[in-house]
């Protein structure tokens, strides 16, 4: 069954963090805040975690060590990993590691359609997107400093994503500015013979907001 198992960011959280010790859900999405690892896996949704933890099991990639019973608080499973799952562990880390995969995440897919925007717009969006990633860098710094006496090992995680932040704030600064001088950019004019030629029997206009429109909204 574990063939079957599809590999996955949180998947592989709840098999690393076993690799260490048996735990509970409740420790395992405690540990991942506590460490900052929810940065990178999304352990917001509890329920998310069950499923995941639901799904390891029936591979058998996860087995249930004992059940906790106290007063103070609900019954509690403790999981421990099975050998399939520490093969699975080492397995799907060093394939995640190796291999870029495209995720699709949101932003590439909205400059794909930028055009759409006036340049002015745009110009004023991408601004908008950078002073929120200069909010995320300076926190970065600030998590880093903080962990600085720390094995930069268990931080690999944080460095990557520091050097993410600061690449496309500087790709960000650098398509600004040629938005701002006027060095990019387009009008529906430019843009609908392009469009034209590759839709079918060229039926279809591309239609681009007026300028006044395009500068419109927050």
């Amino acid at each position: 069954m574990e063939s079957d198992f599809r590999p996955s960011p949180l998947a592989l959280a709840v098999l690393s963090l076993l690799h260490a010790a048996p735990l509970h859900p409740y420790a395992m999405q405690r540990l991942l805040r506590e460490w900052g690892k929810d940065a990178v896996v999304n352990v917001g949704q509890r329920a998310n975690l069950y499923k995941t933890i639901r799904r390891l099991l029936d591979a058998g990639l996860i087995a249930v060590r004992q059940t906790e019973r106290d007063q103070q608080y609900p019954e509690r499973t403790v999981y421990e990993l099975t050998d399939a799952g520490t093969k699975a562990t080492l397995d799907w880390l060093t394939d995640m590691l190796a291999r870029p995969r495209n995720e699709f995440p949101q932003f590439p897919a909205a400059l794909s359609f930028i055009m759409l925007l006036t340049p002015a717009r745009a110009a004023v969006v991408l601004e908008q997107r950078a002073v929120t990633l200069r909010g995320q860098l300076e926190a970065a710094d600030a998590s880093l400093r903080r962990a600085r006496d720390l094995p930069r090992a268990v931080t690999m995680d944080d460095e990557y994503q520091r050097a993410m932040l600061a690449a496309e704030l500087r790709w960000l600064d650098r398509v600004g500015a040629d938005l701002r001088s006027g060095a990019l950019s387009w009008t529906q004019e430019e843009l609908a013979p392009f469009a034209r030629a590759s839709l079918p029997g060229g039926e279809l206009a591309l239609r681009l907001p007026p300028p006044s429109a395009g500068l419109a909204g927050g």
